[in-house]
């Protein structure tokens, strides 16, 4: 097999805050079992085993929640020693963490140093902003403890970027978002659109994200992006960076720009797999990766059509001038016809006006690019 991807999730879909517009609880909603609880020493050693048995070449482990780290450090550390004991080709294995940096301490931050973890910390931009939705289990702001934790992964030198779900508020201040970032030296930035209830009409919600709200959204932060980018100011936003490298002949690492849904393995905390984050639903489970092997999960995943279906554009995309940078966007973000086809993208009408107005200077970037080369980061 080629290299791996395992996403975890540790504590299911366990969470110490109350994020108003969290996907992941709409999701455990949505299905027989809410709440996997915690994954058992038993099952993460069968994970490891089997993958690291599977893998050539490389392997990642991705943590997410919920909130991952409510599973303890010494689930980490046991993840390390498994890690190091089933791997005997010698592969290069990384490991990642999504988290919202509610409980990392200063051992948290130690660790993820000594480790080589790279974190995503989600921070929805400055304190009334993050507050606004991202609050705990007692209904208080986050903000301050996540700034907490911003400030330790510098102190121990983690790598780590800053993840910011875009909703209606954020899409009508990302410039002072922006800003806050700029000052806070968080140059390491991914924006991911907010996702409303399964099967809810688009765009009721307080938080929802309209395509008019997104199409200005995404003009407004490629304008700020590109002034410091032609003035020397390295800043990396992982959706322009996907997009320049498509337009140097580059395949996207983003599987949202890549027009089909990439071979993922996303594992609940009993072992049971899923083809995808955003469809951990009774109905796509793939298998238990406790008892199943890479190739039956591969077997399900074709039965279900699941990459297969979303290759399908509509007969939009097929005229459209900006499909090869577009490419119908994400799956989950996707129409779904009345016979369950999936359909154009809910945000065409915003990369409509996204791309008609960066692609001239993406392009001015590129030819820059292919002859002085990047900046320094």
């Amino acid at each position: 097999m080629p290299p791996i991807h395992i996403m975890l999730k540790p504590a299911s879909g366990l969470c110490n805050m109350r994020c108003r517009y969290c996907f992941y609880s709409d999701e455990m909603k949505n299905r027989t079992t809410p709440s996997y609880g915690f994954m058992s020493r038993d099952t993460l050693e069968a994970i490891v085993c089997r993958t690291l048995e599977s893998a050539e070449g490389e392997c990642t482990f991705g943590l997410q929640g919920g909130e991952p780290t409510l599973a303890g450090l010494d689930f980490f550390k046991t993840l390390a020693e498994f890690q190091e004991k089933y791997n005997t080709k010698g592969l290069v294995i990384h490991n990642a963490l999504q988290t919202n940096g509610y409980l990392i301490d200063e051992s948290w931050a130690a660790f993820f140093a000594e480790n080589h973890y790279l974190v995503g910390i989600s921070l929805d931009g400055y304190d009334s902003l993050h507050n606004l939705y991202r609050r705990d289990a007692e209904d208080k702001g986050t903000f301050e403890r996540v700034m907490h934790t911003i400030k330790l992964l510098d102190q121990y030198k983690v790598d780590y970027n800053i993840l910011t779900v875009v909703t209606a508020q954020t899409a009508k201040h990302i410039k002072e978002v922006y800003k806050f970032f700029a000052r806070k030296n968080l140059r390491y930035q991914q924006y991911i659109p907010c996702l409303d209830p399964l099967d809810a009409q688009r765009g009721k919600n307080k938080y929802s994200l309209t395509p008019e709200l997104y199409g200005r959204f995404l003009t407004d932060l490629f304008d700020l992006w590109y002034d410091d980018v032609i003035h020397g100011r390295f800043i990396y936003i992982r959706y322009f960076e996907n997009l320049l490298g498509m337009l140097l002949g580059m395949a996207p690492e983003s599987c949202g720009v890549s027009g089909v849904c990439s071979c993922q393995y996303v594992v609940e905390a009993d072992g049971s797999v899923y083809p995808c984050d955003f469809y951990m639903l009774d109905e796509y489970k793939l298998g238990t990766l406790t008892m199943d092997s890479f190739d039956q999960l591969k077997q399900r995943r074709q039965e279900l059509r699941f990459i297969e279906n979303s290759a399908v554009w509509p007969e939009q995309c097929g005229t459209c001038c900006w499909r090869s940078v577009c490419r119908n966007g994400c799956r989950r973000d996707r129409l779904l016809g009345e016979d369950g086809t999936v359909g154009l993208n809910y945000f065409c009408s915003a990369y409509q006006a996204f791309f008609s107005h960066a692609m001239p200077h993406l392009e001015l970037l590129c030819r820059e690019i292919v002859r002085n080369g990047r900046p320094e980061k």
